[in-house]
C-alpha cells in the first residue's frame, strides 16, 4: 500500500485541488474531506483535532485514515489506506509543500487557483499513479515544469504559450545528479551558510535549567557552476548529535564479499561524518537545508544542556480579585545584544485589566484574547532591544473577576540573537574539486529562543 492522493482545502473546508486518486472511486476523497471537517465542526479549538483521523472506507477489510495539516489559511489532507505509515504521508506532505514554496514563495489559496496548472503538474510528477513519491526535487521538477513568470502569464493570455517557453533548454533529467541541474554557470561562484539555532529550555523558579536543548540547521545558498565536488569541515563539529543530512551528502559504502561465493558476506555503511566529521557532497543549484542537529556541548555539566544567556527574577503575588507583578530580566551576554524580546503571562480566566510600568520606556499590552496561544487574558512586555549585562524592570498589578485568580506558573521567553550561535559552529576549511575556479564562501549564525520560566 502507499499514498492515496493529496487534496487541498481552502480556509472554509472546500477543495482547491486534488491528484488524481486512480486506484479508488470518486467519492473516496470527499469522505475524507467530510471527515476532517466535521472533526474541525466538532472540536473546541482547531489543535484539538487528531492529526489522523479514521475514515470508514468502502472495504471494512482495508482501514482508512486521513493525515492532515495546516498550511497558512488552508489545510492540506493526505489520505492513505492500508498498512502504511502516517510519517510517511507527512513526509511527503512537508516535501510538497516545500516544492510549492519553492514554486511560488506564499502559499495562498489565491496563489493555486491563480496557477492551477503549474500546482496540477507537480501533483502528477510528484506523485505517481501508484501512490509513490516520484520525483520531489526542486532542481529536477524546473526542468520539466516551469516556474510561473510574468512573461508565461502574459503570452497565455494573449492565446500565444508557444512563445513563453524557451526554444533550446535543458533537456529533463539531463543531468547525472538528480539534485543537481544540468549546465549552471555564474559571473560570480559563491556559497552561502546560515546556521540557524532554537534554544527550547524549561527553567524552575530557581534559575536553574531543567531541561535545555538547542536544536539547529544549516541552510546554504548555492551560486557554483558546473558540477563542483564539495569538502566542508566545520569547527566544533563533534558537539553535534542527531544530525540529519540533504540527499546530496556522500556516504561511504564498504561492502566485504565472501571468497567461496559471489554474494555479499556482510554491508557495512559509515559516513563520512562519522568517520572524521566532515560533508563531503555536491551541493544543489540554489538554496537548499544541507543539515539539521542538536547541539550537545561536551562541556555542559547535566546532561549536555545549554547555559541559558538569560535571568529573571519573578515576584508574583496573588490576591483576592487580582495580584501583583514585579519582574526582572537580565541578559548574560557579555558581547551581543538581544533583540524582538517578548515575554508573556496567562493571567488566568477571568482577568478583566493589568496597570503596569516598564522602564527603558519598554512596552507592555494586556491582550484579552491571544489568538496565538489561544488563551484569554495575557500579559505581554515586549523589549525590541536588550544591550549585553543590561537589565530591564516591569513592576504593576492585574485585576480579575474571579476571587481567587489563577495564573499560568510559568512566563513564556522569546527572543532572537543575530550573529550568534550556541554551538559557535563556522567554516573551518572549504575544499572544492571538479572545478578551476576558487569559490568564494561564507557563514553567517542567527539564533533564538522558546524558554518557559517557571515561577
Amino acid at each position: 500500500m502507499a499514498i492515496d492522493g493529496i487534496v487541498m482545502l481552502d480556509s472554509t473546508g472546500r477543495p482547491i485541488i486534488q491528484s488524481g486518486f486512480r486506484s479508488t472511486s470518486s467519492t473516496y476523497p470527499l469522505l475524507h474531506i467530510d471527515a476532517v471537517n466535521d472533526a474541525l465542526s466538532n472540536a473546541p479549538k482547531p489543535e484539538d483535532v487528531d492529526p489522523v483521523i479514521y475514515v470508514s472506507g468502502f472495504n471494512i477489510d482495508i482501514p482508512c485514515a486521513c493525515c492532515h495539516a495546516k498550511v497558512g489559511d488552508m489545510r492540506i489532507l493526505c489520505p492513505i489506506s492500508g498498512e502504511v505509515d502516517p510519517l510517511y504521508a507527512f513526509a511527503f506532505m512537508e516535501t510538497f509543500v516545500d516544492i510549492l514554496r519553492e514554486y511560488f514563495g506564499y502559499i495562498s489559496a489565491e496563489t493555486l487557483k491563480e496557477n492551477f496548472d503549474i500546482v496540477y503538474q507537480l501533483l502528477e510528477e510528484t506523485l505517481d499513479a501508484g501512490g509513490h513519491p516520484l520525483t520531489t526535487s526542486p532542481n529536477a521538477l524546473r526542468d520539466i515544469v516551469l516556474p510561473p513568470s510574468l512573461l508565461n502569464k502574459v503570452l497565455s493570455v494573449a492565446g500565444v504559450p508557444g512563445l513563453a517557453t524557451p526554444l533550446v533548454g535543458p533537456q529533463p533529467f539531463a543531468s547525472p545528479i538528480p539534485w543537481r541541474k544540468a549546465g549552471v554557470r555564474y559571473n560570480n561562484n559563491e556559497i552561502y551558510f546560515d546556521v540557524v539555532e532554537t534554544l527550547e529550555a524549561i527553567v524552575n523558579k530557581n534559575g536553574t535549567p531543567a531541561s535545555s536543548n538547542v536544536w539547529g540547521r544549516v541552510e546554504s545558498n548555492c551560486k557554483l557552476s558546473g558540477i563542483p565536488d564539495l569538502l566542508l569541515t566545520l569547527s566544533n563539529s563533534q558537539s553535534l548529535t542527531d544530525c540529519s543530512f540533504h540527499p546530496c551528502v556522500r556516504h561511504v559504502f564498504l561492502i566485504r564479499y565472501s571468497a567461496r561465493v559471489a554474494d555479499i558476506h556482510n554491508f557495512c555503511r559509515l559516513s563520512r561524518w562519522a568517520r572524521d566529521k566532515t560533508l563531503s557532497f555536491i551541493p544543489p543549484d540554489g538554496r537548499f537545508k544541507l543539515l539539521e542537529y542538536r547541539y550537545a556541548p561536551t562541556s555542559a555539566s547535566t546532561m549536555h544542556q545549554v547555559a541559558v544567556p538569560l535571568s529573571m527574577r519573578t515576584n508574583v503575588m496573588i490576591e483576592e480579585h487580582g495580584g501583583t507583578l514585579d519582574l526582572s530580566f537580565t541578559s548574560r551576554l557579555t558581547t551581543r545584544t538581544m533583540e524582538s524580546v517578548v515575554i508573556e503571562l496567562y493571567l488566568g480566566e477571568g482577568a478583566s485589566g493589568a496597570s503596569c510600568t516598564a522602564s527603558h520606556n519598554a512596552s507592555w499590552s494586556f491582550d484579552p484574547r491571544t489568538l496565538a496561544s489561544h488563551f484569554t487574558s495575557s500579559l505581554r512586555w515586549e523589549l525590541k532591544n536588550v544591550a549585553p549585562s543590561a537589565t530591564h524592570t516591569l513592576r504593576g498589578t492585574f485585576a480579575s473577576t474571579v476571587k481567587t485568580p489563577r495564573p499560568a506558573r510559568s512566563f513564556r521567553v522569546r527572543f532572537d540573537i543575530m550573529q550568534h550561535s550556541f554551538s559557535a559552529l563556522k567554516i573551518d576549511q572549504l575544499k572544492l574539486t571538479g572545478e578551476l575556479y576558487k569559490p568564494y564562501k561564507g557563514m553567517r549564525p542567527r539564533s533564538s529562543g522558546d524558554i518557559e520560566w517557571r515561577w
